[in-house]
């Protein structure tokens, strides 16, 4: 004989829905040959509760071994350094299969338009003044963490996009001929947000100006990503630029 379900007590209090982990904070490492700088920044960092100092290094040899061995996601990488300087460095970082998740946000007091192109062509996501202010400094990072270009100011695009079309400081970008047959397989559709990309569009606006999704244009930032070997969006833009697919405006 079938036994009758059970009526729940509505006094019995409902079971509490498991707890989620909370996310790991972004592990950062700093690269700076000089303590004092090194010392302000790990306050500010560690300052905040999604992310954390994981390591300081005092040149660009040291940054890479300790990037290896914190399992950092955003290496903090001033470009001049004695020794190893930050943009060997960061080519040393994108160039190794096991650092391809570590993202590198150059700092520099010489904010000059050779600078920029260089840290963006040796694998860096971005650019930053050690001017800026301290929301800036902490929004790179988690920028760069999320697989973002950090191209800001705006200003800064134009010059990259300007210093990229005139071929770079001594020729070392690799040009169309290695990208030709890499944009040859991307679809129409991918090469549209590419264009969107090199721009500075958000993919919220890529969407808008394309009447898609953002889900959608993450998909095809991806898969433009794959086929184009860049480890991020910033390497898009470089490609973008490198490749003639985008051409900066006369203004």
């Amino acid at each position: 004989m079938t036994q009758p379900t059970p009526t729940p007590d509505p006094r019995t209090p409902a079971p509490e829905p498991p707890a989620q982990a909370p996310e790991a904070p972004i592990k950062v490492l700093l690269a700076d040959d000089q303590a004092l700088l090194r010392s302000a920044f790990r306050v500010l960092v560690d300052s905040e509760p999604d992310m954390v100092v994981v390591g300081e290094a005092a040149d660009g040899a040291q940054a890479v071994e300790l990037a290896r061995a914190t399992g950092a996601d955003v290496v903090l990488m001033d470009i001049r350094m004695p020794g190893t300087d930050g943009l060997a460095a960061t080519r040393m970082i994108s160039a190794d299969p096991e650092l391809s998740a570590v993202r590198v946000v150059m700092l520099t007091t010489f904010e000059v338009d050779e600078y920029v192109v260089r840290s963006l062509r040796a694998g860096a996501s971005g650019f930053l003044g050690k001017g800026a202010e301290p929301d800036e400094l902490l929004n790179a990072i988690r920028i760069a963490a999320a697989g973002e270009a950090l191209l800001s100011p705006a200003a800064t695009k134009g010059l990259i996009a300007t210093f990229l079309a005139q071929g770079g400081s001594s020729g070392e970008g690799p040009g169309s001929a290695e990208y030709g047959a890499r944009l040859a397989a991307l679809t129409g559709r991918e090469r549209e947000v590419l264009v969107q990309v090199a721009g500075g569009h958000s993919n919220d606006q890529i969407a808008e100006r394309l009447a898609v999704s953002p889900l959608t244009v993450k998909t095809h930032v991806n898969r433009a990503m794959a086929k184009l070997g860049a480890r991020d969006r910033a390497q898009l833009v470089v490609i973008a630029y490198e490749s003639g697919l985008v051409r900066p405006r006369a203004d």
